[in-house]
């Protein structure tokens, strides 16, 4: 599914990535933590594409094809979906105008006609019963006067909509409540199948409690210093960092 190789990335001449390697294959979730400032939302960032970022070193790879050079558009079409740390809120563009807008975006790099609009509905329906998302929610304007859990939960409506092949989730626990986080642990864990991965960026062990990774990555000073089991998150939780940077130096 993902592979990533040898990957040196920064911004400004600043190295930030050095030396990633990472295979993410179908049907795994894949768990990144780290401390501040150790590179994770950028691995995220130039997974997905975002050109503040200078790849300097290393490729990045879809199924097999080289997508490094790839824009976050070309990206999007090929299937990677990224959830952001802080939504963007438009006002005047309704969750559901955006969603279909999105869709046939892509269906049109694909070389497809736009979706009829009863199927579009359709699926519109299916996804929102699925998340338990109302109705009324979609009408409104794209995360304007969002709470952070009804930005995180219109995110993973994008994410169901959009079926990509890989999903990063870049923080999405971030200034979540219990509540809110279980929403959208279980709107993640429905859409989980053997045809696509998820890349579960992290601060915390608590959303690894509802997301259940089947590999956790430390990444350090721009490196995978150490990867395990969804036990090396619980690990990390009693014991911090400092141990690792402790067998890092050993």
């Amino acid at each position: 599914m993902l592979q990533i190789k040898n990957l040196h990335a920064g911004v400004e001449e600043k190295d930030i990535l050095k030396g990633i390697d990472l295979d993410v294959k179908p049907g795994e979730v894949h768990a990144i933590m780290g401390p501040n400032g150790s590179g994770k939302s950028t691995l995220a960032s130039v997974v997905a594409g975002k050109e503040e970022f200078e790849i300097y070193e290393g490729d990045i790879l879809l199924n097999g094809e080289d997508i490094t050079e790839l824009d976050p558009e070309e990206r999007a079409h090929k299937g990677v979906f990224m959830s952001f740390q802080y939504p963007v809120e438009i006002p005047g563009v309704t969750v559901t105008n955006f969603i279909k807008t999105a869709i046939n975006e892509s269906r049109k790099a694909q070389g497809l006609e736009d979706m009829p609009a009863s199927e579009m509905l359709k699926k519109i329906k299916e996804k929102a019963d699925l998340l338990e998302i109302d109705r009324k929610f979609l009408s409104r304007s794209l995360n304007e006067g969002f709470s952070g859990g009804e930005k995180k939960r219109n995110e993973i409506f994008q994410m169901a909509m959009m079926e990509p092949k890989l999903a990063i989730l870049d923080e999405t626990d971030s200034g979540l409540d219990i509540d809110a986080l279980k929403i959208v642990a279980n709107g993640v864990n429905k859409l989980k199948s053997d045809d696509n991965a998820v890349i579960v960026i992290t601060h915390y062990q608590r959303l690894l409690d509802y997301i259940i990774p089947d590999f956790v990555h430390v990444l350090m000073d721009g490196k995978i210093v150490k990867s395990g089991s969804k036990e090396l998150a619980y690990e990390l939780e009693k014991k911090g960092y400092d141990w690792i940077k402790e067998e890092v130096k050993a």
